[in-house]
């Protein structure tokens, strides 16, 4: 922003001081050319005048010109030509000054009847203190640009750095730093925006803290629920019949697997960003899903396998990835057909870059059509029938601890979990191209 701002002034400079300086160069030239003819002109007016008073009545010079008078008004290195009539009715010519004078600045003057003066000066003076003028006027004008390119640069400076304080202050406030801060910059529209910062920054704090009361109240109300429903369960597995049993273990099962997600979830809620996390085993993590969801992939003909290194981890949420990662094979047993397969390896995402953890859930159906991948992770939209919040809550899962999810391929569908850098590699592991 500041060089932007700076070169935007030093180019209006620039322009500004070619526009006026270079008439003004030319105005300093003309000026000591100027004056040094009308200092010639000068000399040649006080000359005729001199020679003037010479004359007789009849406008003839009686005998021989007297030029001492004239003599000190010609220049050292200069020459005067005097033609002038004499009393034989003829034109007489006298020189006064040095023989010669290379490259002449000349100037002359009529007077009459009484004859005409003609007055010469070598030009290299005069052409010498032309340069001294334009050097004055130029060493003015880069004193002038400098002057102007300290203020521009002081008022690049006291815009650009607000801005960045600002810009600063904003991204602080994205990162939940919610603390008010008093600093002003003398600049009204961006003290405004600093206000409003400080009110988004109070409005921001409040919803967050309403939003943290209003989680641990739900997942309070539905702990209640679960064990509620535990306890039924419980008395189910006292049954007489086997099968009523077995089923009633199976639903407490899943009811536990329940509870232990919504506290994993309200946890990192609370905690902080992916990065100061401990690395989880992410197939560990992913044997849990699959284990899950294995008999109903079995009970619709299918089948769901596990694959890649077990020794690798990744700075993320547990319960964040399995959420994710169940969400990617229900919509695989939904919206997907044969089999569906789950693999962890890793990815070089650039040159120089340390490797990621990649996860990918694949099925074998027809995949996503092209009017739907752009908006598959939109929430609310849906090509299925179904609610449309699935896919836009995995990738936010994912998101809240520094990865992303990506459909890498349409026909069929993949779907690519990339986590952060590898922790642990084992030897053997290799580290393909993404997809």
């Amino acid at each position: 922003m500041r060089r932007r701002i700076l070169r935007s002034m030093l180019t209006v400079l620039a322009l500004t001081t070619v526009v006026l300086g270079v008439p003004l160069i030319y105005t300093a030239w003309s000026w000591v050319d100027d004056i040094t003819r009308s200092d010639l002109q000068s000399r040649l007016d006080r000359i005729a005048a001199e020679l003037i008073a010479q004359e007789t009545t009849d406008g003839a010079v009686v005998g021989e010109l007297d030029i001492r008078s004239v003599a000190p008004l010609v220049p050292d290195d200069g020459r005067l030509t005097i033609i002038y009539p004499s009393a034989e009715d003829s034109a007489s010519r006298r020189d006064v000054g040095v023989a010669e004078v290379p490259d002449p600045l000349v100037e002359s003057l009529s007077m009459g009847t009484s004859g005409s003066l003609r007055l010469e000066v070598p030009s290299a003076p005069v052409h010498a203190m032309q340069r001294q003028a334009v050097a004055v006027v130029a060493l003015a004008m880069l004193a002038s640009l400098g002057a102007a390119i300290s203020v521009a640069v002081v008022t690049a400076r006291r815009v650009a750095y607000p801005l960045r304080d600002v810009a600063a202050r904003a991204a602080r406030l994205a990162m939940g730093d919610f603390r008010p801060d008093p600093r002003r910059h003398g600049i009204a529209e961006l003290d405004r925006v600093s206000d409003v910062l400080d009110s988004a920054t109070v409005e921001i704090a409040g919803r967050l803290q309403r939003e943290h009361a209003l989680v641990a109240d739900v997942s309070h109300q539905l702990r209640s629920r679960l064990t509620a429903v535990r306890l039924r369960l419980d008395e189910l597995s006292a049954h007489n019949d086997p099968e009523v049993v077995h089923e009633a273990d199976e639903a407490m099962a899943q009811v536990d697997r329940l509870t232990d997600a919504i506290d994993d979830l309200v946890r990192a809620s609370r905690s902080e960003d992916a990065a100061d996390r401990d690395p989880v085993q992410v197939m560990d993590e992913l044997r849990r899903v699959v284990t899950e969801w294995t008999h109903p992939f079995t009970e619709a003909g299918r089948s769901l396998s596990l694959t890649g290194d077990g020794s690798l981890r990744a700075p993320m949420t547990g319960s964040r990835l399995r959420e994710a990662v169940t969400v990617l094979v229900d919509n695989a047993l939904v919206h997907g057909a044969g089999d569906c397969t789950v693999s962890v390896r890793t990815v070089l995402p650039g040159a120089n870059c340390d490797p990621l953890v990649c996860v990918e859930v694949a099925d074998e159906g027809e995949g996503v059509c092209d009017e739907l991948a752009p908006h598959i992770f939109d929430r609310g939209f849906s090509g299925g029938g179904s609610t449309g919040v699935g896919l836009a809550l995995a990738r936010a899962l994912v998101e809240a601890d520094g990865g992303r999810l990506e459909l890498q391929r349409r026909k069929p569908a993949l779907f690519a979990v990339f986590l952060g850098s590898v922790k642990h590699r084992s030897s053997n592991s290799v580290a393909p191209e993404p997809r």
